[in-house]
């Protein structure tokens, strides 16, 4: 699995990317073909106020795209929520 980090509006920190990799490497055994990527956006919304942080992920290859959005106060929570919302899509595609 390939993992595309693309930041708007701001330079990533090297802890938010090694944050990234760890919520992100379970993915690599439940997808474990070369062919898939997940791709990761995140956007600081202008102007800068609550809620001005949104996360999207989206994962291409095998199967169905799969896609999540969220904006919150983190990019953190926003990753962890998508991941949640992710995980909902694959196990509907499971019981199929």
């Amino acid at each position: 699995m390939k993992l595309n980090i693309n930041s708007i509006n701001f330079e990533i920190a090297e802890r938010l990317e090694k944050y990234i990799e760890k919520k992100t490497r379970r993915y690599e055994r439940l997808l474990p073909s070369e062919e898939v990527i997940m791709e990761l956006r995140l956007t600081v919304i202008k102007p800068e106020t609550n809620l001005n942080k949104q996360t999207q992920i989206r994962i291409l290859g095998n199967g169905p795209e799969l896609f999540a959005e969220k904006t919150c106060d983190t990019f953190e929570q926003g990753i962890d929520l998508c991941l949640e919302a992710l995980d909902k899509q694959l196990e509907k595609l499971k019981q199929r």
